[in-house]
């Protein structure tokens, strides 16, 4: 039988995977910027709380948390890199 707590680590994470799942679907007006930002942030999240989950170190909202941000700062990152060398007046 399932323990209370592992049911609601299960459905906080799923319930995260769904949300990010959802707000990766919605990026049909933006930018090629925004949408590597987010794309970024989405994964980000859903590695950290799926770390957060199974390490139990950390909290699935705190791995998410952490992860979202790591995520975003990727994305830029990779969105800098890739305009390297173009331009981007367009």
């Amino acid at each position: 039988m399932m323990s209370l707590t592992t049911f609601r680590k299960q459905l906080a994470l799923s319930s995260m995977l769904v949300l990010l799942a959802g707000s990766v679907a919605g990026c049909s007006g933006m930018n090629d910027t925004e949408q590597r930002i987010l794309t970024g942030a989405a994964i980000g999240a859903g590695a950290g709380a799926g770390l957060g989950a199974v390490t139990g170190g950390l909290s699935i909202a705190g791995g998410a948390a952490i992860g979202a941000a790591a995520g975003a700062v990727s994305g830029l990152a990779v969105d800098y890199f890739s305009k390297d060398g173009k331009d981007s007046s367009h």
